[in-house]
């Protein structure tokens, strides 16, 4: 039989495929295909199994034709760990699936369960990507989506501050743009965010090194006492302090000016090169020198070799703050 070429936009495929880890995509995967197929049939009926619900001789049940027609979204998660004759069932189903119903696979990818992956692609299957996400640039490029398909306008600003102050879980970087968008209007920026999400630990060892390094010492330790007093780390901020620098060194010793040429040769986003741009006035390299030290040894105090930790970041700070206004 000759494989079906299924478009991806066609939710109500005969089998979508969606392929990866990342949990709350692999979710979207599933809404969406329910979502149009209770659009063309409000009374669609719904089956979601696990490897452990699906034995062999369940699919031929769950697909036998109905007396009513009804359609059914049939959903297997961790198709990869189905049993050797639940695939085979699975694969013989692939080469003559049902008009009423959609079969969705949700698989880890990987070598596990390679021989159904491979199948339900040869098939023809609507294949759904869903990886999970690793780097800092994928959860940037997930937030800017999410403003998007929400139909809100986020600077480049606040979607990075978003995921400074969230993290890399993915449901709750989701959750906030959401929240933003339902309770702000028009454009949301950095300030809105940090209205929101100052209290998050990333965010606030983030806000004390940016205070730090704009050579702003009494407002760089306000922020390190409130973060120290709701709990941050404080290898967080020695951590959010040593990447400030670092980032006004690397700029200050690179050659060009266009951010788009700056930010392949340093690995940093376009839009960080202008805040750094800015927040490196007043910087020498003797400068960068001192402070990077400075953060040394506050990293060595907060991690044992101290006997006060808040002391050691509240000097580092002060040194910080003072490297950027040799040159003033």
């Amino acid at each position: 039989m000759a494989p079906r070429k299924n478009s991806t936009d066609d939710l109500l495929a005969p089998v979508t495929l969606a392929v990866g880890q990342e949990d709350l995509l692999l979710d979207r995967a599933v809404q969406e295909v329910v979502a149009a197929a209770r659009a063309a049939d409000a009374d669609t009926d719904v089956r979601d199994l696990g490897p452990e619900q699906l034995q062999p001789g369940t699919l031929a049940e769950l697909t036998s034709p109905s007396l009513f027609a009804e359609r059914k979204v049939l959903v297997v998660r961790n198709a990869q760990d189905l049993s050797a004759d639940t695939i085979k069932e699975i694969k013989a189903y692939l080469d003559a699936p049902f008009e009423e119903i959609t079969l969705v696979l949700l698989h880890a990818g990987g070598a596990k369960g390679k021989g159904l992956l491979d199948a339900a692609r040869k098939a023809g299957a609507r294949e759904v990507a869903c990886p999970k996400t690793t780097k800092p640039a994928e959860r940037l490029t997930f937030v800017r989506q999410e403003f998007r398909t929400l139909g809100r306008s986020a600077t480049p600003e606040a979607c990075q501050a978003l995921v400074d102050a969230i993290g890399s879980d993915l449901r709750e970087l989701a959750s906030a743009a959401s929240q933003l968008t339902a309770d702000v209007e028009g454009t949301i920026d950095e300030a809105i965010v940090g209205r929101y999400y100052t209290g998050r630990a990333e965010a606030s060892s983030f806000n004390v090194a940016d205070r730090a390094v704009e050579g702003r010492a009494a407002e760089a330790l306000e922020a390190l006492r409130w973060s120290l007093s709701t709990g941050v780390p404080a290898v967080l901020i020695t951590s959010a302090l040593a990447q400030g620098v670092r980032a006004i060194g690397k700029l200050s010793s690179a050659r060009g000016s266009r951010p788009a040429d700056l930010a392949r040769e340093l690995g940093m986003p376009p839009w960080k090169i202008d805040r750094v741009r800015q927040q490196m006035r007043g910087w020498t390299p003797d400068g960068v020198s001192l402070a990077l030290r400075a953060v040394a040894e506050a990293d060595a105090g907060v991690k044992g070799g101290g006997d006060d930790p808040e002391y050691a970041l509240e000097k580092a700070v002060v040194a910080v703050a003072r490297a950027a206004r040799l040159r003033r």
